[in-house]
């Protein structure tokens, strides 16, 4: 089926909020704590007025339902969606790479690590044109609510 073209379906059906899930091994001490530092600093930031975003206080010290480890969630409204992910891609500090958490639109794919380059602190530009550079991986899942 090809996708739809007409401007009122469309925009009808957009969809009106997300939500992520941000992973942590809960056995790892550090991981759990950086973990909750960042729902700490979206807090923050949602208090001051950066974004809307609601951080559930509910955090998964273990397993849950489809959740292998542990984990918390912070819904965010589509108008708010790209400063949210913006900033949880930018700070996630180690709580992620391109081996443990990635950001996929349908169902994810094994990735062959063996083709990147050894780690650097150094990131070139994927874009030259662009002059950004863009961040190596996300912290999270994106999940669509309808």
């Amino acid at each position: 089926m090809a996708p739809p073209t007409d401007i009122e379906d469309v925009l009808k059906d957009e969809i009106k909020e997300w939500y992520f899930h941000i992973y942590f091994h809960q056995k790892n001490s550090s991981a759990h704590h950086a973990a909750l530092e960042l729902r700490d600093a979206v807090l923050r930031l949602r208090r001051d007025g950066a974004f809307v975003a609601v951080p559930l206080f509910r955090v998964n010290t273990d397993p849950m339902g489809p959740h292998p480890i542990g984990s918390y969630e912070i819904w965010v409204p589509s108008e708010t969606f790209s400063s949210v992910f913006s900033y949880l891609c930018m700070h996630r500090g180690d709580l992620s790479d391109h081996e443990f958490r990635n950001a996929w639109i349908g169902p994810s794919f094994a990735l062959d690590l063996s083709t990147l380059p050894l780690r650097s602190d150094e990131i070139p530009l994927q874009y030259p044109s662009l002059s950004k550079s863009l961040p190596s991986g996300a912290v999270l899942s994106i999940t669509r609510m309808t």
